[in-house]
């Protein structure tokens, strides 16, 4: 951890001086590093106390009420008063589990070792385990006539069968996510303005048609003279008029903003340029996707092993169980947290090093001399910037851990509260999901500030917060319409994807559940989509914040731009903007 080894922060260079991303740096949070590894050795040593006290094969196997895990040898217990406990169960390798649906409390559940779920007619067998036969009734007859096991198999052989197909409409996907890219880069004007062209037009559509619906309804209200008609009338109007006000709302906003979608159009073409030049970033996020499938597998794992632990406790039931002490039970919540934080942690490692490699290619006046641009930014994070990253990463963690304790607390107690808490509920989740999303937001643009200036974290997010609220206009229509397009070139990828897939496995013979096949080509062709248009949507922030920052430190005169020709049309008479922003417009 290079944040670990440097002296003490140095300031960097004058604005005055600025000539690019700042050269001379120092370690910037760097105490938030060694909390961040201090963390997870932590987490290891809880993890450890669960491991030393726990068998994760108690949660893959079950055991009995005796505290024996089913199909394996079970070592005695000391204590005589467990003395059922120590069986050997090679033989019996199904745990079945009787009644536990008519028992309120859990724990007193009938667990039995068993050879052969056949033995009892009313179960069948999933996995390790004998389930009733009647709760999978609807499971069966929606996934397979012949069972879920059945299910399973048979999908296994549409995959045999389909592999091939699969891999190459995964490779058609990447080639339309090439193809869209493209587009966006060269023909970006006209694929924004058909996108919003295209949004006016389908509003309309739907307010026409929601109108004419409720036409419809009146006439047979008035005829009918039936207080259910007249409640479907009122419905069908209030639906017409919720359209209609969107549809203005949006032709309003379309309208407002119409030179501000220039802008997001010269930005998406700079997007297209700085990938050109540098097309090993649309690989960063195959990186980030190893690093976040490890996350999660040892997160899991980890889980595991934490439900797993626990000390055979006897509460004065028949039925024995695994009881687990506090620090077990604090453990499972450290874990998820740990789980969020280096998830958001890898994310943000992407996010810096994009927004490094994109400002350097910004504040290169001659472009043909830029040199390993990525590497470079990537050499930053590790050595001056893993502090910061694990700051800001943290801050988001939180967030999303205090929304999940939300969840937890309102399924635990859902059945005794009202309406009244219900919506109370929602409303702290609402709350809290914005206060997350801008979160993320002013974290994104506080990484584009350290990557360009070499500032600790909370000097980034000053300011960024400076940047972005006098440029709100723009940023506005950078986030709604750059967004929105982006969104819809994912689900155009998805969308042929899938219509393409449908045409060749509609006709092949074999094939008993294509819709499972479509599905896993869908998420497929989403993720490819995705780890592309994700890169283009960073790089356009980052290339928006260099461009505001140009703005701020350059006149065009004594101070050239750093920004191209096509950036330039944005900054009037050549003089500072930034300092006036979107409050005179």
């Amino acid at each position: 951890m290079g944040s670990c080894l440097c002296g003490d922060k140095v300031e960097p260079e004058e604005k005055d001086d600025f000539d690019g991303p700042v050269s001379k740096r120092s370690c910037t949070n760097t105490i938030w590093i060694l909390i961040f590894a201090a963390a997870f050795i932590c987490l290891f040593g809880l993890v450890g106390h669960c491991i030393a006290n726990g068998n994760i094969f108690r949660i893959i196997y079950g055991y009995d009420n005796c505290g024996n895990i089913c199909g394996m040898k079970n070592e005695p217990e000391n204590d005589p008063k467990f003395s059922c406990k120590g069986v050997d169960m090679t033989e019996k390798k199904y745990l079945l589990v009787k009644g536990a649906k008519y028992i309120i409390n859990p724990k007193n559940v009938y667990k039995e070792c068993v050879a052969d779920c056949s033995a009892f007619p009313e179960y069948r067998k999933f996995l390790r385990r004998c389930i009733p036969k009647n709760t999978s009734g609807i499971v069966n007859s929606f996934f397979s006539k012949t069972g879920l096991t059945d299910f399973f198999l048979e999908v296994s052989e549409d995959l045999h069968l389909t592999a091939v197909y699969l891999l190459l409409l995964s490779l058609f996907a990447l080639g339309l996510s090439f193809l869209v890219l493209f587009l966006l880069q060269y023909v970006a004007g006209i694929v924004v303005w058909f996108v919003l062209i295209s949004t006016v037009v389908v509003s309309i559509a739907t307010v026409f048609y929601l109108w004419t619906v409720y036409a419809q309804k009146r006439a047979v209200e008035e005829s009918q003279s039936n207080i259910i008609f007249k409640r479907i009338s009122n419905t069908n109007l209030v639906y017409a008029i919720i359209a209609t006000i969107v549809m203005f709302i949006i032709i309003l906003i379309i309208l407002v903003m119409r030179k501000r979608i220039k802008l997001v159009v010269q930005l998406f073409k700079e997007a297209g340029k700085a990938i050109s030049s540098m097309p090993l970033l649309i690989l960063q996020p195959i990186a980030t996707f190893i690093a976040l499938t490890i996350t999660v597998c040892l997160w899991f794992y980890f889980s595991l092993w934490i439900e797993s632990s626990g000390y055979l406790y006897d509460d004065g039931s028949p039925y024995f169980f695994y009881k687990k002490d506090s620090t077990m039970k604090v453990t499972r919540w450290y874990n998820l947290l740990a789980m969020f934080w280096m998830t958001q942690f890898c994310i943000g490692c992407q996010h810096m090093v994009i927004a490094g490699a994109v400002a350097t290619w910004f504040f290169t006046r001659d472009k043909s001399t830029l040199a390993k641009p990525i590497q470079l930014s990537t050499g930053r994070l590790i050595r001056y910037h893993l502090g910061s990253v694990a700051l800001g990463s943290l801050m988001i963690a939180l967030v999303q851990f205090v929304r999940a304790i939300f969840s937890f607390i309102y399924y635990q107690t859902k059945d005794n509260t009202g309406d009244i808490g219900k919506a109370i509920y929602k409303a702290c989740q609402c709350c809290l999901y914005c206060f997350e999303k801008i979160l993320t937001y002013i974290t994104r643009a506080a990484y584009i500030e350290i990557a360009i200036y070499g500032n600790n974290f909370c000097w980034s997010g000053e300011q960024a917060m400076k940047v972005l609220t006098n440029n709100s206009l723009r940023v506005f229509a950078i986030n709604s319409v750059g967004d929105f397009v982006l969104f819809l070139s994912k689900v155009l990828v998805v969308s042929f994807t899938v219509l393409i897939g449908y045409f060749v496995f509609e006709h092949m013979e074999g094939i008993q559940h294509i819709w499972v096949i479509l599905c896993l080509l869908a998420i497929f062709a989403y993720l490819i989509s995705h780890c592309f248009i994700s890169v283009y949507e960073m790089v356009i922030d980052t290339i928006f914040i260099c461009f505001c920052e140009d703005c701020e430190m350059n006149d065009g005169v004594e101070k050239p731009y750093f920004m191209s020709s096509g950036l330039m049309e944005f900054v009037q008479n050549t003089k500072k903007v930034l300092a006036v922003g979107d409050a005179t417009t």
